[in-house]
């Protein structure tokens, strides 16, 4: 009764704020796609529940109640023994904490035959769209998922500085909370270039609330914007973790690399972003 999932990294190749609800909740409007990188969450039935945290980003996750992989665990009325494989950074704006917890859902989903809960959203705006673990555009409160399965893969690096930016504090410095949202209709799109083109031409409006909260973000940007063949460069979520979308996987890799030599204190991941075949 053991069962094994990798929750992808989810990374925000737009994402709009267009309103706040009274009760606090954000709206947005985020077109996201799913690295081929992320955490590891090992799921084995037992008579209690229990957490255990390893690998190399474990320093400073809760293995606790506060963990939402023992959050979803409990969410499906399940105990179980999980253990969790960190290879993503903390708080990075890769949704890796609801990522782990939508691997849970489906992990005991599947071990306990129990349909997985509809309000996904209790543990947290990411868990709808990381539980479809494709690319999608996610609105409203996280809420409203629509499957995108006719976009073209990317060539992406990611990197994050080892710096991690609580969101309720980004939030806190947007200026602006009521921007307009993507268009209604999603073109087809041809190819990765005419993807990233269209991507160019949205927005992230958390960027620069973040850089307020951490101006090395800027930095970060910057670094990925000089290496070659480099398309386009922001940060994904509320950050501190930003992208580079690059033609191809040759490229890309040759930018990591260059990353790595001139940031060895940084994470950096050559990653392939990609929609449901």
């Amino acid at each position: 009764m053991t069962a094994e999932a990798l929750a992808q990294a989810k990374v925000n190749l737009t994402l709009h704020v267009t309103g706040q609800r009274t009760d606090g909740y954000h709206l947005l409007d985020s077109l996201v796609m799913f690295a081929d990188v992320g955490d590891v969450v090992r799921v084995t039935m037992a008579d209690t529940t229990s957490v255990t945290v390893q690998g190399p980003m474990a320093k400073d996750v809760p293995a606790d109640e506060s963990n939402l992989v023992w959050q979803a665990a409990r969410m499906m009325g399940a105990c179980a023994e999980i253990v969790l494989e960190k290879h993503l950074p903390h708080a990075a704006g890769l949704g890796g904490g609801s990522a782990d917890a939508a691997a849970t859902l489906r992990l005991v989903s599947r071990l306990t035959e129990t349909p997985i809960p509809g309000d996904l959203t209790r543990l947290g705006a990411d868990v709808p769209v990381c539980l479809g673990n494709r690319a999608a555009r996610m609105q409203h409160i996280g809420d409203r998922i629509t499957p995108m399965r006719d976009l073209p893969a990317l060539y992406a690096v990611l990197v994050n500085p080892g710096l991690a930016v609580p969101t309720a504090e980004v939030f806190a410095h947007l200026a602006n909370k009521a921007n307009p949202p993507m268009p209604d209709e999603i073109p087809p799109m041809e190819d990765g270039g005419a993807l990233t083109d269209w991507i160019r031409g949205m927005r992230n409006d958390l960027e620069a609330a973040a850089i307020q909260v951490q101006p090395r973000i800027a930095q970060v940007l910057k670094a990925i914007e000089v290496t070659g063949g480099c398309q386009l460069s922001r940060m994904s979520g509320s950050g501190a973790t930003c992208f580079g979308l690059y033609r191809n996987a040759e490229t890309a890799g040759s930018a990591a690399g260059r990353l790595k030599e001139e940031f060895p204190a940084w994470w950096v991941a050559n990653t392939r972003l990609n929609a449901p075949s």
